[in-house]
């Protein structure tokens, strides 16, 4: 193939979103409605979703706050698992306790400022942990979602070894 530079991948995604609020009136008045919805995707469990509880939304079901941050955290976890295997890092568990914030801007919007991921990996041998310390920046420059975002996201990871 030469010198030829491999070509870069489009990926496209779909999903129906459906509401399921309809209390009977519609959106007659703000209080008249629940912000239940269902995600769907081919093949996949369905998702029960709603607005976050400030906003009058159910807190037994996720929000689109939850999920931006569940697709931060799961982004770099494979990142990172990707990192380690190229890297030679046997990991052997990983646990990460995400945080977000957003604020409201007063008019009705806001946005999300930052988010931190707070990995806890355990890998195989106190020789590897430097390696997969390191694996934690390469796993944020390789995933898709960190990347399209307009706020940071940063790390504070912790690494040990499952044997001395």
């Amino acid at each position: 193939m030469g010198d030829r530079p491999a070509p870069l991948g489009e990926h496209r995604y779909s999903l129906s979103s459906t509401w399921t609020g309809n209390t009977g009136t519609g959106t007659s008045g703000y209080r008249e409605y629940r912000r239940d919805v269902t995600l769907e995707v081919a093949g996949k469990p369905d998702i029960l979703a709603s607005a976050d509880k400030p906003f009058r939304g159910d807190p037994s079901r996720w929000n689109p706050e939850d999920l931006l941050l569940a697709s931060l955290s799961e982004c770099h976890l494979l990142s990172y698992l990707h990192a380690c295997v190229t890297a030679g890092v046997v990991v052997v568990s990983y646990r990460d306790s995400a945080s977000g914030m957003m604020r409201e801007d007063g008019k009705g919007g806001g946005a999300f400022v930052e988010v931190m991921l707070r990995p806890e990996v355990v890998v195989a041998d106190a020789s590897m942990i430097d390696a997969a310390e390191r694996a934690h920046a390469q796993a944020n420059a390789w995933c898709f979602i960190a990347n399209s975002m307009n706020f940071p996201v940063r790390h504070e990871a912790s690494v040990r070894a499952e044997t001395a």
